[in-house]
């Protein structure tokens, strides 16, 4: 299975290259759409991680995917624009979206 990233800056998608997660920088909602169903066209991608500031703006249009697909899981991923606690928010993600405790 493999993860895909939405985000609307680039220092999270360059730190997330790093593990291996490949992604996109948009900023529009057809850009957001375009991503999701370039992500759902690959097989192997699983998860669909997308930025908290893209999550909160296009959200109407995030949640119809998300009723309406099987595959793959969309989640909501703070970064560091996201708030206060961003690694307990990116932890309690992780668990969730994984299964895994950290």
């Amino acid at each position: 299975m493999k993860y895909f990233l939405i985000s609307d800056n680039i220092d999270t998608l360059a730190g997330l290259r790093m593990v291996g997660v490949d992604g996109v920088v948009v900023h529009e909602e057809n850009e957001v759409r375009d991503a999701i169903e370039r992500a759902a066209a690959d097989p192997d991608v699983g998860l669909v991680l997308v930025t908290t500031r893209l999550f909160q703006s296009f959200s109407h249009m995030i949640f119809q995917y998300k009723l309406n697909m099987r595959r793959p899981l969309i989640v909501e991923m703070p970064d560091r624009h996201s708030g206060d606690d961003v690694a307990a928010s990116m932890r309690r993600y992780i668990e969730e979206a994984v299964g895994i405790k950290i």
